[in-house]
């Protein structure tokens, strides 16, 4: 009988603790506008992520998208292509211009070639943690503060990573994160961002809000805001899903050392150099498939596939590969971003897989290599 693995999972809290943590909603008839459960499960990231600032909206997206406005930047922001849409997406819809800097063996922006791409226009730099592995996130604070720079994180993937003993939201101007569905720790949907400055705070009110404000004398619209309010069931099942995210991160990081210790040896195939100094979440588990394993990524993929085991092909196509950006004039070759697209494959990880599923997933890689 074949195994049926999925490629990936969603972490479900406790049916019964869910079931708890909502049934008071109908008791205050409150499901949005920062009720109970929203400022609660905000006081909860608080303290586990020890950064003050924090602000609660609807998704990951959303939360770019105002931590960006709040900036009030304008011109070039230096970023990554090989990222999920939504990091582009949220430059251009801001009216910045995207500047794409190439990749370094991290998956992530490369700092070596940022101080390059800096103009006289440029104000920001962009960029995500991919598949939750941190950027340099010293290097680019050295070239933030000789230019001048903002920076802001695109931290989707990376919730629960740490570097340096300290939260990865601790680096930057601001962070957001995403805390969709699949997600390493998730609220349904939902999102936060977390920024360095006290005074941004009522910016993010106004903006997730429609800019509106409330006063004695009446209300006002301030700013041209969005809705982006996290409603209360959300808040709910990030409240429940919080206190499981150490045990999950545990589970993945296991499964994580299995992957390495079990594909080590298999000529073609290279996992990820994970350093002893830095608090992996295991969002992701990516690999390189290389000429030495003797079939393509793709080909692997699919054969992967036959045998019931989901793995994804992320990202085989940039940002700027896709049509709404591919004929834009500030479009640019990032080399070793066009290689990784071809190469890259994401194998299961979450921690309801077993060490079993992952020993059999290596065993069959090691099986079908040309």
């Amino acid at each position: 009988m074949k195994r049926e693995i999925q490629a990936t999972q969603p972490v479900l809290a406790d049916k019964e603790s869910y079931i708890r943590e909502i049934s008071s909603i109908w008791d205050t008839k409150s499901m949005t506008n920062n009720g109970e459960k929203v400022k609660k499960f905000q006081k909860m990231l608080n303290d586990y992520i020890k950064c003050p600032n924090i602000d609660l909206v609807v998704n990951g997206h959303s939360a770019l998208l105002l931590a960006i406005k709040a900036m009030q930047l304008e011109g070039e922001v230096i970023t990554s292509p090989f990222t999920f849409v939504s990091t582009t997406n949220a430059i251009v819809q801001n009216g910045l211009t995207p500047v794409f800097g190439d990749i370094d063996e991290s998956y992530n922006l490369d700092p070596k070639h940022i101080e390059e791409l800096i103009t006289d226009q440029t104000c920001a730099i962009i960029t995500p943690h991919i598949f939750g592995i941190p950027c340099d996130v010293l290097a680019i604070e050295r070239i933030a503060q000789k230019y001048n720079l903002k920076v802001i994180y695109d931290g989707a993937q990376a919730f629960g990573t740490r570097v340096g003993g300290k939260a990865i939201a601790h680096y930057g101007d601001a962070t957001i994160f995403s805390f969709h569905a699949i997600k390493v720790f998730n609220s349904i949907e939902g999102g936060a961002i977390v920024y360095q400055e006290e005074s941004l705070r009522r910016l993010f009110e106004l903006y997730r809000n429609f800019g509106i404000s409330y006063g004695e004398s009446g209300n006002d619209v301030e700013v041209i805001g969005i809705n982006a309010k996290m409603n209360e069931f959300q808040a709910a099942m990030g409240i429940v899903n919080l206190e499981r995210l150490d045990n999950e991160l545990n589970l993945r990081r296991n499964l994580a050392n299995t992957y390495c210790e079990c594909l080590k040896d298999i000529p073609g195939i290279d996992a990820y150099d994970y350093s002893q100094k830095i608090d992996y979440n295991y969002a992701y588990f990516p690999i390189k498939v290389t000429k030495e394993y003797g079939m393509t990524r793709d080909e692997l993929w699919r054969r992967l596939k036959d045998r019931g085991i989901g793995t994804r092909k992320l990202y085989d196509k940039l940002t700027c590969d896709y049509s709404c950006y591919r004929n834009a004039d500030y479009v640019r070759k990032t080399d070793y971003a066009d290689h990784i697209k071809e190469i890259a494959l994401d194998l299961p990880i979450y921690g309801t897989l077993s060490k079993d599923d992952v020993e059999y997933i290596c065993e069959t890689i090691k099986s079908m290599r040309g």
